[in-house]
């Protein structure tokens, strides 16, 4: 399994992945990007499996950067990590096509709920 990381800070991206790690998907092949038009350019590039992003971020936030994926016909499961998880947030990454919002601060067990239901 391939992921992508997708956080403006790179302490963020590093505690993701080690969440990551600390959940069980150890084997997983970790890409990380700085933004979403960097993430962007790594989908197309990488072809993940699954992409974890940050909602918040410059030059493409993390929303734009789902719309523009599915703009372009890539169905790649999708959540986000981000620091806010309002009813507002959840209802747009839905209608987006996220497989859901996992807020800060988070668990092991939290990316376990959403990724083992997600059957990544």
């Amino acid at each position: 399994m391939k992921v992508i990381v997708a956080d403006d800070s790179r302490v963020m991206r590093q505690i993701v992945i080690r969440t990551l790690r600390q959940s069980g998907y150890k084997d997983w092949d970790v890409v990380e990007a700085e933004d979403g038009a960097d993430a962007l350019a790594k989908v197309q590039a990488e072809n993940p499996d699954l992409v974890l992003s940050d909602w918040n971020m410059p030059n493409m936030t993390g929303i734009q950067f789902l719309r523009a994926l599915r703009a372009a016909g890539n169905n790649v499961p999708f959540a986000f990590v981000t620091s806010e998880g309002s009813e507002d947030m959840r209802g747009q990454a839905a209608s987006a096509g996220a497989l859901g919002l996992i807020a800060k601060p988070f668990t092991p067990e939290t990316f376990s709920d959403v990724l083992d239901t997600a059957n990544v």
